[in-house]
């Protein structure tokens, strides 16, 4: 598989920008996740890559091989990019084995070229080959899908939404089973969601869009440790944000004295804590860092095998903050807790 290199890609419909000079670069074997709100110029970016659209400006290549510039627009055809679509898009009148070698040459589509190694690797087995697409669930034909996208083998392989059409149980069986033999090809790929917990658990790396900007890109666990602005510390995930001064690597707020993953200066910040770093403590256990705070328990939405706890600090500001437990330690609403703060956190300035 290849590398990608994305060089000021800007494109605009209408005379509204859409996208803004982006630069992007994906090491081959890969996989990234582009990530990003509606209407943040994921879909735009994938079609500029696959050909679909033309860009306004700025390069694209793939391997070395420029297929975006100057003048320059290669046809989707010829940049041997595979595409996985939302929901597969499989040609009900044909077989599975006739999806999968749809797009080969005619002496391999007769063949069957190399159908049964990409069921397994897909996770299928070979006698699906004989069956047609309706006969197949959700996520057995996305599996089909990428198996089609595999058969040419492209240089880079691109995933469009693959999962949102599929019920949550079936959504991350699918998810493992197309990130193994995403694995097992070798494949550099690009999946585009909207999904955080699908790019945090998929992605090598994760990319976010924010109105047309790369804002971000790094490794899942930086990312959601340490994202960039406020706006993105809520998208990925919950974030509890509380005024407070830092000072060196340490910031000062309502839940105490805490250790800063990053030094942001001296003066008044934004602390970031997220919900699981808020432990509620026993009768009989005391906290680790030595501070604790008494909290009302005011609200509690109860998802089995976690819990969101809303609390209202009892201190003189009366602060709310959200707390995520186990299921089986789930609170009551107007039960008491004491609570402490767990792990280093994130501050921004307010300057």
């Amino acid at each position: 598989m290849s590398e990608l290199r994305i060089r000021g890609l800007q494109k605009s419909f209408d005379g509204h920008p859409v996208l803004h000079g982006l630069d992007l670069s994906v090491e081959r074997g890969t996989l990234l996740a582009l990530l990003g709100p509606s209407g943040s110029g994921k879909t735009t970016l994938l079609r500029l890559l696959c050909g679909f659209e033309r860009a306004d400006g700025g390069s694209v290549e793939i391997d070395g091989r420029r297929v975006v510039g100057d003048n320059l627009h290669v046809p989707s055809e010829q940049r041997r990019i595979g595409y996985v679509p939302q929901e597969g898009a499989l040609f009900p009148h044909l077989s599975v084995a006739d999806n999968i070698v749809f797009g080969l040459p005619r002496t391999q589509r007769r063949a069957r070229h190399r159908v049964a190694e990409l069921l397994e690797l897909v996770g299928l087995p070979a006698y699906f080959g004989e069956r047609a697409p309706q006969q197949l669930s959700g996520g057995q034909q996305q599996r089909v899908a990428l198996a089609r996208a595999l058969a040419p083998a492209p240089t880079l392989i691109m995933l469009d939404e693959p999962f949102s059409s599929l019920d949550a149980a079936l959504r991350v069986e699918t998810r493992l089973a197309v990130a193994s033999a995403l694995a097992a090809a070798g494949a550099t790929a690009v999946l585009v969601t909207h999904d955080q917990s699908e790019a945090l658990s998929l992605g090598h790396e994760v990319a976010v869009l924010w109105n047309g900007r790369l804002i971000q890109t790094a490794t899942p666990e930086v990312l959601y440790r340490r994202p960039v602005t406020r706006e993105l510390a809520s998208f990925i995930g919950e974030a509890v944000l509380l005024p407070g001064i830092a000072q060196q690597d340490r910031a000062s707020c309502e839940l105490g004295e805490l250790a800063l993953v990053a030094p942001v200066g001296h003066g008044a910040v934004d602390v970031m804590v997220r919900p699981e770093q808020i432990r509620l403590l026993r009768a009989d256990e005391t906290a680790r860092t030595g501070a604790e705070h008494d909290a009302l328990v005011t609200d509690v939405i109860f998802q089995g095998q976690d819990a969101s706890v809303a609390l209202q600090l009892q201190s003189a500001t009366r602060a709310m903050v959200r707390a995520r437990v186990p299921g089986y330690l789930c609170p009551r609403p107007g039960e008491r807790v004491r609570l402490a703060v767990e792990g280093e956190v994130t501050a921004y300035s307010r300057a």
